[in-house]
C-alpha cells in the first residue's frame, strides 16, 4: 500500500500538498519534520510534514519526495495548532504562517547551478561572444551559480544567455540544496600529547632556545594552563603571549601544540554570580501580585493595570520565578527591541543564564541557536525576553506568558502575512500550553480593559509609584499664545526652555519627545509653492540634514538636497514642520554645553545602537535625548526630571478612530519617564489646542475618564470593543482597474452584510512602491458569526478572481484591524 505525507510549502497556497513516501520514510516520518520537496518546474523547497497518511491525491499524480531534512521534528504539535488557529482567525494560509515563524536558516532553497552538458558536441563557431564566454569558464569549473554567470558577462538579466545555450545543448541546470545555518567553532588549543610531562616540556623549550617567539608561545600557555582549569582559545594564547596566528601555526603544524574545535551559542551569558535576592516588594506589589495568583488559579487571562513607575517589572520577576521553580517554560513578551535591552541586564541579574532573548536585530544564525534551545528545554532558555515573533518559538512546556505593554501597536504585523496580532496570539498559545497568561501596561487597551470590566479577564491594579514617588506634575503650553506673545525659540516655548535651564543647571537629565524622524517632513519652495514629492509613491520627501538628503519614509527614495526648486528654477527653498533632527539642532545653538543624543530609526540602525543609546543615558553621559515613540515603551531612567512634549496636536489630528486613545497612551506613557526616583517629575506639553480633552485627561491623569468617552463613541459609531473589523485592502498598479475591482468587491459585501461596509477608500498614502491602494472596512456585530463571516467573504472572493480583468488585484485581509 502506497504512503503519503501532507506537507506545508512555505508559500501562500491555499491547501497542502501530497507527495509520496516509502514504507521506510513513512514510519520514519514525524508531523514538524522538514523534507526537501520538488515544487513546480524545477523549485525545491523546505516542506514541513503536517500528517502521513494512504489516500492518494485525486487531481494530480503525487511527486516523491527529495530528501529527509530532520531526525526529530523541529516544529511541536502545539506549534502546528498554533499556525492552524493564527491562519484561519487572521485570514491567510498556513505556508505563510510557517515561512514568518521559522529562522529564514530552516528554510532551505535551491539555488540553480549551471554545469556543461558532456552528452552534446558543441561547435564553438556558433556561439555568441558571450555565451563564449560562459562555455570558456565551464571548461575550468565544473559548476557556476547564477549570480557568477552574471560577474562574467556583466549583465543583471542572464536568463536570455542561458536560454540560447540549453536551446543549443551547452548547458544543463540543476537545483541544488543549501543549508544556511552553520554552527559556531571556536579554536582552542593544548600542548600534543608527546610534550606533557616536565621532562619532554624542558627539552622541547632547550630545542625551541632559537625561537624566541615559538618558546613565548609555548611558556604563556604553559601558564594559562596553570591560573586556569579551562581549555585555552587561540585568542588568548594569541593575546598573552603576544604571537601571531603564523607562529601559532607553525607550532600546531610540528605537532607541538594539538588544536581542536568545540561548539559553542554565538550569544552567551557573561554576568557575574545570578543575585538570589530578589527586590522585596509593597504592599501595593504585594496586594496586586496575590490578585492575579488567585485569578490564575480560576484559569483567567489577567490584565495588571499599573500607573508608570509603578514596579510591575517586579511582580512579573517573582511570576516566572515560580514557573522557573516548577521546571516551565517562561515567555516574556516586549514591543519594542529598544525595551529588551534594558530588560535583559535587569533579568540576567535575578536569574543569571536562564534568560534568552529572540527578536529581528539577532541574526539569522543566533536566532536558530535560541530556536535549538527552546526546543530541547535547555536551561539557558528557561526565560525567553522577544518581541512579537518569539511567539513562534518551540515551547513544549510553557507555563507564564507576560505580554508587557499590551495596549501597544507594534505587536501588530502588517506586512506581509500573517497580519496577527501578538498580544491575541499569545492568550490563544497560553490555551493551548494550559500556561497562565498575563497583560500589563499603565494605558491598557479599550479592548482589554473593556474585557477585564465584564469580566473576561482577570484585574489587578497598583495605583501608586514605587516608593511612594508622586506622579509627574504636567504642564499644558498654549503655542498660539506664546507664538502671538513672540515667546517661542525656534520650536520652543518660553516655559520649556526655563524648565530645560533648571534641570541641567540641577544635572538632571531631561527628555524631548517629537514623533517625526529627519529634519523636516516638506520642503517647499517659497517662490512657486512646489515640494518635492516621491516618484514610487503619493507622499513628499522629508528633508535629512545629515545626509543632506530627502528620503521617501515609505519605500526608501532618496535624492540628494536640490540647490534650487525644480519646478520654476528659484533658489528659496524653505522647510516646513520640525522632525528630531531640527530639535537637536535647535538643541545645541540654545544649550551650547549640553551633551545631545538622538534616538529614532535613522540612529538605532545597527545591532548594538540601542544599547549604546540607552546605556549612555543611563550612566549620564549625555543631559538630553530627543527622540520617537521609541522612548515610550517601558523604559527606566533613574536621572530625568523633565520631559518636553514638541507637538501634541500632530498626535491628536490623525484620520483613525484609535487616535485618541493613542495619543492618551503615547503621551502618558512618554510622561511616565519623568521622576521615576525620589524627586517629582515634570512634565511640559506643548500644543496649539491646549484645551483639548484628550489632553486635558493626560494632565489629570484619569484614565477611567478617556475609556468611558472612547466606549461610548465607539458603541455609537460601531467600532471596537463594541464590534469586530475586517479590514479589506486592493492593491494594484493601475488606477482604473483598482478602482473599478475595488467598487465590485464593495458590492458584493453590502449585498450579503448591507449597511456594515464602508468604503472603498482611499487612505491618507494612497499609493505606495507605485501600488495604488483602496480600503473596505467591514464591521461584524457582536451576535454575528466570525467564522461565518469569514466563509463568506471567502466566497465572494472567488468570484471576485473568476474575472479575467481582476484577477491582478491583490486582495489583503486585517483581521481585527487596529
Amino acid at each position: 500500500m502506497q504512503d503519503y505525507i501532507n506537507v506545508i510549502l512555505p508559500i501562500p497556497l491555499e491547501k497542502l500538498f501530497t507527495y509520496a513516501v516509502s514504507q521506510a520514510e513513512a514510519d520514519f516520518l514525524r508531523p514538524g519534520m522538514r523534507v526537501a520537496v520538488p515544487f513546480g518546474k524545477s523549485k525545491i523547497y523546505t516542506g514541513l510534514v503536517a500528517t502521513v497518511h494512504n489516500t492518494a491525491p485525486t487531481v494530480y499524480e503525487a511527486k516523491e519526495i527529495h530528501q529527509i531534512l530532520d531526525e526529530v521534528p523541529l516544529v511541536n504539535e502545539f506549534q502546528l495548532r498554533h499556525w492552524q488557529w493564527i491562519a484561519e482567525y487572521y485570514m491567510c494560509t498556513i505556508g505563510e504562517v510557517f515561512r514568518s515563524a521559522l529562522p529564514g536558516a530552516f528554510l532551505l532553497e535551491s539555488e540553480t547551478i549551471i554545469v556543461k552538458n558532456e552528452a552534446a558536441e558543441v561547435d564553438e563557431t556558433n556561439l555568441k561572444d558571450d555565451e563564449f564566454l560562459i562555455f570558456e569558464a565551464l571548461q575550468h569549473q565544473s559548476v557556476l551559480k547564477v549570480q557568477e554567470v552574471s560577474t562574467i558577462v556583466d549583465r543583471k538579466n542572464v536568463l536570455p544567455i542561458l536560454n540560447r545555450l540549453i536551446a543549443k545543448n551547452v548547458i544543463l541546470l540543476k537545483e541544488e540544496l543549501h543549508e544556511q545555518y552553520k554552527p559556531k567553532l571556536v579554536r582552542y588549543v593544548q600542548l600534543g600529547e608527546t610534550y606533557r610531562s616536565e621532562e619532554s616540556l624542558e627539552a622541547l623549550l632547550q630545542s625551541l632556545s632559537r625561537a624566541p617567539k615559538q618558546s613565548q608561545v609555548v611558556l604563556s600557555l604553559f601558564q594559562l594552563q596553570a591560573t586556569t582549569k579551562k581549555p585555552i582559545k587561540v585568542k588568548d594564547l594569541e593575546r598573552e603571549s603576544g604571537g601571531s596566528k603564523a607562529v601559532i601555526k607553525s607550532l600546531i603544524e610540528k605537532g607541538i601544540l594539538r588544536e581542536y574545535f568545540i561548539q559553542t551559542d554565538r550569544v552567551t551569558y557573561e554576568g557575574g554570580e545570578e543575585n538570589d535576592s530578589l527586590k522585596r516588594l509593597n504592599e501595593y506589589q504585594k496586594e496586586a501580585l496575590t490578585t492575579i495568583t488567585d485569578h490564575f488559579k480560576a484559569d483567567k487571562v489577567v490584565l495588571l493595570h499599573g500607573v508608570t513607575s509603578s514596579g510591575k517589572t517586579e511582580v512579573y520577576v517573582q511570576l516566572i520565578e515560580a514557573c522557573i521553580n516548577n521546571s516551565q517554560q517562561a515567555l516574556y513578551l516586549l514591543p519594542e527591541i529598544a525595551l529588551t535591552t534594558q530588560l535583559i541586564t535587569r533579568l540576567q541579574d535575578y536569574f543569571g543564564e536562564k534568560v534568552a532573548v529572540y527578536h529581528s536585530k539577532y541574526s539569522v544564525q543566533e536566532r536558530v541557536e535560541v530556536w535549538n534551545n527552546v526546543r530541547f528545554e535547555k536551561k539557558k532558555a528557561q526565560v525567553v525576553i522577544g518581541a512579537r515573533s518569539s511567539l513562534f518559538l518551540p515551547f513544549s512546556n510553557l507555563g507564564l506568558i507576560i505580554v508587557d505593554e499590551e495596549h501597544e501597536g507594534s505587536f501588530k504585523q502588517f506586512d506581509p502575512a500573517p497580519r496577527y496580532h501578538a498580544r491575541d496570539a499569545a492568550v490563544v498559545l497560553g490555551n493551548l500550553h494550559g500556561a497562565k497568561v498575563l497583560l500589563g501596561s499603565a494605558t491598557p487597551s479599550v479592548e482589554t480593559f473593556f474585557n477585564a470590566q465584564t469580566g473576561k479577564y482577570g484585574y489587578a491594579k497598583i495605583d501608586r509609584r514605587f516608593g511612594n514617588v508622586l506622579m509627574p506634575e504636567v504642564e499644558l503650553v498654549d503655542l498660539k499664545e506664546q507664538t502671538r506673545k513672540r515667546k517661542m525659540k525656534g520650536h520652543f516655548s518660553e516655559r520649556l526652555m526655563e524648565e530645560i535651564e533648571e534641570a541641567l543647571a540641577a544635572e538632571e537629565q531631561v527628555i524631548l519627545f517629537q514623533n517625526r524622524r529627519g529634519y523636516a517632513p516638506i520642503v517647499e519652495c517659497t517662490t512657486c509653492g512646489h515640494s518635492p514629492q516621491c516618484p514610487n509613491c503619493d507622499v513628499s520627501l522629508t528633508y535629512h540634514q545629515y545626509k543632506k538628503q530627502l528620503r521617501c519614509h515609505y519605500c526608501g527614495h532618496h535624492i540628494a538636497l536640490p540647490q534650487s526648486c525644480e519646478a520654476c528654477g528659484s533658489p528659496t527653498l524653505d522647510t516646513k514642520g520640525f522632525g528630531t533632527e531640527q530639535v537637536a539642532e535647535e538643541l545645541a545653538n540654545l544649550f551650547p554645553d549640553a551633551r545631545i543624543s538622538r534616538m529614532d530609526l535613522d540612529t538605532t540602525r545597527g545591532k548594538h545602537a540601542y544599547e549604546k543609546i540607552i546605556t549612555a543615558f543611563e550612566q549620564q553621559e549625555m543631559d538630553i535625548l530627543v527622540g520617537t515613540q521609541m522612548l515610550t515603551k517601558g523604559l527606566d531612567f533613574r536621572n530625568v526630571s523633565l520631559v518636553g512634549i514638541m507637538n501634541a496636536d500632530s498626535l491628536l489630528n490623525f484620520p483613525d478612530y484609535r487616535a485618541h486613545e493613542r495619543s492618551y497612551q503615547l503621551l502618558t506613557q512618554v510622561a511616565g519617564r519623568a521622576g521615576r526616583t525620589k524627586k517629582r517629575g515634570k512634565v511640559i506639553i506643548q500644543s496649539y489646542n491646549p484645551y483639548h480633552q484628550i489632553l486635558k485627561q493626560v494632565s489629570t491623569n484619569d484614565y477611567l475618564e478617556m475609556f468611558d468617552e472612547q466606549l461610548y463613541e465607539r458603541q455609537q459609531y460601531k467600532y471596537p470593543p463594541a464590534n469586530r473589523i475586517i479590514k479589506i485592502t486592493f492593491k494594484h498598479k493601475e488606477y482604473n482597474r483598482l478602482n473599478e475591482a475595488a467598487e465590485w468587491f464593495a458590492r458584493g459585501l453590502r449585498n450579503v452584510f448591507a449597511a456594515n461596509v464602508l468604503g472603498p477608500e482611499y487612505p491618507p498614502v494612497a499609493r505606495i512602491r507605485n501600488q495604488y491602494l483602496k480600503h473596505v472596512l467591514l464591521k461584524i456585530p457582536a451576535n454575528q458569526s466570525l467564522p461565518k463571516t469569514k466563509i463568506r467573504i471567502r466566497r465572494i472572493e472567488k468570484s471576485f478572481n473568476a474575472i479575467a480583468q481582476y484577477r491582478s488585484v491583490r486582495v489583503l485581509y486585517n483581521v481585527d484591524h487596529i
